[in-house]
C-alpha cells in the first residue's frame, strides 16, 4: 500500500518538461487546473440560467453575446491564478513566449478590435435585430449579432458576414432606428415649357395608385430646381418597409413615364446640334480655324 501511495505521490510530482528551468509544472498542477476549470464552467451555466430567467426575450442575445466573452475572461483569470498559487513562476512563463505572445498579439488585433466594437454595439444599442442598415454601399437586414461579427441578409437573400469593427471606422446608416416607416423619393425631370401644375397632379397621382405607398402622411411633390435640360421635380411619398423600397420605387418611375406619354409631357435627355462648315480645306494642319461663340461643335471637312 506503502508503495502505491508513493508512486501515486511520484506520479503528481513528475515534472512535466518544458524546456525551461525557471517554469515547473507538475501532474498534480495540472490536474488541479483541469478541476477548476470544470468547475467554473459548471457554476457559469448556472449563473447563465439564472440570469437569462430573469431577462426579456430580446435581452438574452444580448447577453449571450456579452457572457460569451466573460467567460473566457474568467478561464484566463483562472489559468493564470492556479498557476500562480501552486508556486509557478508566471512571469517567466510570459517572459519565455514573449516573441509568440508578440506575434499573436498582432495577429490577433482585428480580431480583439471586433470584440470591443461588439461589446459598445450592444452596449449602445446602435444595431438591433431586425435593423435594416446600410454601410459601405451595402443593404442589409441584421438577422445575429455576434461578439465579433454582424450577419445580415440583402434583399437578394445574400449573406453579409460584417466584422463589427467597421462600425467604429465607418459612417453607419440604420434606416429603421426611428422605425420601419420610412420617407423615400423619385426624381424626374420634364422639358421646358411643361404644365407644372399637371406634372404636380400626375406625380401625385402615380404614389397615390400604388398600393404600398401611405395615404398618411401625403405624397410630396418638390420642384427642386430649373436643370440645364430639364425642370427637375422629386416626388416624396412614404412606405412602411424600407428593405423592399427598391420595388415600389420602380413600379413608380413606370407608372409616371406612362401617365407622361398619356398626357404628352416629354422626359428631356441631353442633346447637342452639330453644324458642319464648309470651305475649310485650304486649311494647313497646323493652322487652326477661330470657333465661333455661337457654335456648340465644329466639324472641318
Amino acid at each position: 500500500m506503502k508503495d502505491f501511495l508513493k508512486q501515486i505521490t511520484d506520479l503528481l510530482n513528475y515534472e512535466i518538461p518544458l524546456g525551461s528551468k525557471k517554469v515547473e509544472v507538475t501532474v498534480k498542477i495540472i490536474l488541479i487546473l483541469i478541476l477548476l476549470l470544470i468547475l467554473a464552467k459548471y457554476f457559469l451555466n448556472l449563473f447563465e440560467r439564472l440570469t437569462k430567467k430573469r431577462l426579456k426575450v430580446e435581452d438574452r442575445n444580448k447577453f449571450d453575446t456579452i457572457f460569451s466573452f466573460a467567460r473566457w475572461f474568467v478561464y484566463i483569470i483562472i489559468f493564470l491564478v492556479t498557476l500562480s498559487s501552486t508556486g509557478v513562476n508566471v512571469t517567466a512563463l510570459f517572459a519565455a513566449s514573449a516573441a509568440l505572445l508578440i506575434g499573436v498579439g498582432l495577429a490577433l488585433q482585428t480580431f480583439f478590435q471586433d470584440i470591443i466594437s461588439g461589446i459598445f454595439i450592444i452596449v449602445d444599442q446602435t444595431v438591433h435585430v431586425g435593423d435594416i442598415i446600410e454601410l459601405d454601399g451595402k443593404v442589409g437586414r441584421v438577422e445575429e449579432i455576434k461578439l465579433r461579427t454582424t450577419r445580415a441578409v440583402t434583399i437578394d437573400n445574400k449573406v453579409l458576414v460584417i466584422p463589427n469593427h467597421l462600425y467604429l471606422t465607418n459612417s453607419l446608416y440604420n434606416w429603421t432606428q426611428n422605425g420601419i416607416i420610412t420617407r423615400e423619393s423619385v426624381e424626374v425631370g420634364v422639358a421646358y415649357g411643361s404644365d407644372v401644375e399637371l406634372v404636380k397632379k400626375l406625380l401625385i397621382k402615380a404614389a397615390n395608385d400604388h398600393p404600398n405607398i401611405l395615404k398618411k402622411p401625403e405624397p410630396l411633390v418638390l420642384f427642386t430646381n430649373f436643370g440645364d435640360s430639364a425642370l427637375n421635380f422629386k416626388l416624396v411619398f412614404t412606405i412602411n418597409d424600407s428593405f423592399q423600397a427598391a420595388i415600389p420605387k420602380s413600379d413608380i418611375r413606370f407608372s409616371i413615364n406612362k401617365l407622361f406619354k398619356e398626357n404628352n409631357i416629354s422626359i428631356p435627355f441631353p442633346q447637342r446640334d452639330l453644324h458642319i462648315i464648309g470651305g475649310t480645306l485650304g486649311l494647313s494642319k497646323n493652322e487652326e480655324k477661330p470657333k465661333d461663340d455661337s457654335e456648340e461643335e465644329t466639324t472641318t471637312e
